[in-house]
């Protein structure tokens, strides 16, 4: 079941943003189809730990009712289905750079641990 697209009223552009990336996954979805491209799902979950597939699935539908993300069936048995990121998903990303760079700064700053790349790279296989 999916619910109606979100339209606002918003307070600011900003308020508007925020409506379409709120939520845990989303931004990581967002860098997942980024950096590795077309996506199955199967893939995007080992590429999100600790991800469920019921908010793998909620946030896949509404980034697609938003216009972010394309998710492409193949007629084959079993079904094969890809998610990629549309023009507009692309254009988002490149506003959340600047944010990824504050964010990076941060985790400096405060000696935050990054998941290291041996750990990202199991949770994709």
């Amino acid at each position: 079941m999916t619910t109606a697209a979100r339209r606002g009223p918003y307070f600011c552009g900003i308020d508007a943003a925020m409506d379409v990336v709120a939520g845990k996954w989303k931004s990581l979805i967002l860098w997942e189809l980024h950096h590795y491209g077309t996506r199955r799902f199967a893939e995007l979950r080992r590429g999100l730990p600790g991800v469920s597939e019921k908010m793998l699935i909620q946030h896949l539908r509404e980034m697609e009712e938003d216009g972010l993300v394309r998710r492409e069936v193949y007629p084959e048995v079993p079904p094969k289905v890809e998610y990629s990121l549309t023009e507009h998903g692309v254009t988002l990303n490149a506003a959340l750079a600047a944010l990824g760079e504050w964010g990076t700064e941060r985790m400096r700053r405060i000696g935050a641990e990054r998941i290291s790349g041996d750990l990202a790279a199991t949770a994709r296989r």
